[in-house]
Order: structure tokens, then C-alpha cells, then sequence
């Protein structure tokens, strides 16, 4: 998860995107990092849970990730999640929790309420570390050329 946090820190620090950050990890391992990349490739996708996940997946030559847990630095969003469900990988260790990301400005209610139950019971969202990725949030929120997407 720290290494989660300060690749996500980094990211945001030189705009790549909000302040997000996953690791993909395998047997105490991590096969997979990924931070927000969502401006810097001007590609809505790329939140950190899905690069992650790309990296892994390339990296092993596989998308069958059901060796794997996934860590956040924020609870997955639907879309994340569904990414997660198809990579198999079936634990998933969140830092932030949506909450903490509506009050920085991103807030997924609309989609949560619509689709986000169901896709939440495919896989199982562990709370971890929210103290060491709080602090994340708040540095982002307190710059001035923040973007909020």
C-alpha cells in the first residue's frame, strides 16, 4: 500500500491525474504498479486499479490474475471493480474510502447507486491503511492546479 501511496503522490505531483495509485501483488510481490493517469493520456480508463492491472497482465503474459490481491489507496470505483472481477483477482485492499474521495471531488454516488452493489459482490473490498492514504487526499485537495474529473 505504500508504495501505492507514493507512486500515486508522484503521479498527481506532475499531473498525470488525481490522486490514485494500485498495486498488483503476487505472492508478497508486486508484479503490477499503476497511478492515475487519466489527463496525461486524456483517456478516462486509465485509472490506477486498471494500469495496474495492464501492467500485470503484460508483465506475466496472462489476464488470469486469480493469484493475486489488488491494494488502492481508494475503494474502486464500479468500473475499476469490474476490471478487477475480470482479472480474477478476488481481494481487493482499499486505503480511502469513496467518501473521502466525494469530498475531494470525486464523488461516484450516481454510479455506485446504479450499478455499484452489484459489482462490489464479485469481489471482496478489504479497508486497509486509510490513515497512511488520508493524507494523500488532503495534499491534493490543498493544490491550486488540482482538476477535478
Amino acid at each position: 500500500m505504500r508504495i501505492a501511496v507514493q507512486d500515486a503522490r508522484r503521479g498527481f505531483r506532475r499531473g498525470d491525474g488525481g490522486p490514485f495509485g494500485a498495486v498488483v501483488v503476487i505472492d508478497g510481490r508486486i508484479v503490477g504498479r499503476g497511478w492515475n493517469r487519466v489527463l496525461v493520456t486524456r483517456d478516462p480508463t486509465a485509472h490506477a486499479e486498471i494500469v495496474a492491472i495492464r501492467r500485470a497482465s503484460r508483465r506475466l503474459g496472462r489476464y488470469d490474475l486469480s493469484d493475486a490481491v489488488l491494494y488502492a489507496t481508494c475503494e474502486p470505483c464500479p468500473m475499476c471493480l469490474a476490471a478487477i472481477h475480470w482479472a480474477r483477482i478476488r481481494t481487493c485492499y482499499f486505503g480511502c474510502t469513496t467518501r473521502d474521495a466525494a469530498r475531494i471531488g470525486f464523488d461516484d454516488k450516481m454510479i455506485y447507486e446504479s450499478c455499484g452493489r452489484l459489482v462490489r459482490s464479485w469481489v471482496t473490498s478489504v479497508p486497509f491503511l486509510r490513515e497512511e492514504c488520508l493524507p494523500l487526499f488532503e495534499e491534493w485537495r490543498g493544490r491550486s492546479d488540482r482538476v477535478v474529473y
